[in-house]
């Protein structure tokens, strides 16, 4: 049991240090921080940072842009994925009246967005985007009537990334015409998609009810993160992902307390916001760990720029920490139950019996007329 044990945590902090090699071109960070930096560059020079911050995230859109494909399909999927930028936004804002509602809202939408992503394969990061702007949209104060300026905003950060990935694939489509790539085989049922997307809208749920019942600002930070853990591959990189969220988290805390503190002016802001968003982009797919360190500062700068909450630095700190941290254990909770084979073979089985019942019921009933 010792030589397991000790076998076992050798492994994971060779995991946990491992710089892992890819095939993904320097492009797509290159593009990310245009289509994220120009935005809010534009926003920080009409001095209007906070419309800059919102157009800033619609254009992580680019992210779902598919290299490995032609032109036509690279450009439907992304102006597809706007499209969803756009509702997502929409339903956030539109249900942030009130708590409750907005976190049924935002965890219907995530049961909608995951069971697409999965019925039509759709690779990293998945549903991920969708609910995180959904998730920050809810948060934000409710008005009606400026609810279609946000939303034309949502539309004109997606507007520009499209732009950008067009220029880009008129120069580089050659390079990418003779690729291919072979689609994973996945042997799941219709039955097994939705038993797995109804879990994870639940915990998305649960994640948002609980930083409400504590009464935390901004309670949105703990099914961003709930959501980041669930989408392991399987239990074991689930826990080792929650795992590894929680020490970057904590890693990345000290270098947003850096920043903050030597950042005395919005546009070094916007700066840090670009730059910390090109490196992300090339940890990602090598180190999960150093990605989120730099994943958190960035994510804390764009959602506080603009937000006159923002007090202190250590106020700002412990608050993530806490937010971050919970949202770790609840997706990690959530993704047992979602990779729980007899728990999701249950819930099947149970699914099937209900349909069965109902259409004997409707063919009884059609049969007595």
């Amino acid at each position: 049991m010792k030589i397991f044990n000790r076998r076992f945590v050798v492994q994971e902090l060779n995991y946990l240090f491992q710089f892992r090699e890819t095939e993904r071109l320097w492009h797509i960070p290159l593009l990310a921080s245009l289509c994220t930096g120009i935005p809010l560059l534009i926003g920080y020079h009409f001095n209007n940072l906070s419309a800059g911050v919102l157009s800033c995230l619609s254009g992580l859109v680019i992210l779902y842009f598919p290299l490995r494909s032609n032109l036509k399909d690279r450009m439907l999927s992304l102006l597809v994925c706007s499209f969803g930028f756009m509702i997502s936004v929409a339903i956030g804002l539109l249900f942030s009246f009130n708590p409750i509602v907005s976190a049924f809202a935002v965890g219907i939408l995530a049961i909608s967005t995951h069971w697409i992503v999965l019925k039509f394969k759709i690779n990293p990061p998945g549903s991920f985007f969708f609910i995180f702007v959904a998730a920050i949209a809810s948060c934000m104060p409710h008005d009606l009537s400026i609810i279609p300026y946000k939303v034309g905003l949502v539309g004109l950060g997606t507007m520009f990334a499209c732009l950008v990935a067009l220029v880009y694939s008129l120069i580089t489509m050659k390079d990418y015409q003779k690729s291919t790539v072979k689609p994973q085989k996945i042997d799941r049922t219709n039955y097994t998609y939705f038993v797995e997307s109804f879990i994870f809208g639940c915990f998305i749920i649960i994640s948002f009810l609980v930083g409400y019942a504590f009464n935390l600002h901004n309670p949105y930070w703990i099914p961003v993160s709930c959501i980041a853990v669930m989408q392991g591959a399987n239990i074991r990189h689930i826990w080792r992902r929650s795992l590894h969220r929680i020490i970057g988290t904590l890693l990345g805390l000290i270098l947003c307390w850096i920043i903050l503190t030597i950042s005395n002016s919005p546009i070094t802001i916007c700066i840090s916001i670009i730059s910390l968003q090109f490196i992300i982009e090339m940890l990602i797919v090598r180190n999960y760990t150093l990605a989120v360190m730099f994943i958190t500062p960035m994510t804390i700068l764009l959602a506080e720029t603009a937000n006159p909450y923002v007090q202190t630095t250590d106020q700002l700190i412990q608050a993530r920490l806490i937010d971050i941290s919970l949202g770790s254990i609840i997706g990690a909770i959530g993704g047992y139950a979602i990779y729980h084979q007899k728990l999701n073979y249950l819930a099947v089985q149970r699914i099937r019996k209900v349909r069965i019942k109902l259409k004997r019921a409707v063919s009884n009933e059609f049969n007595m007329k």
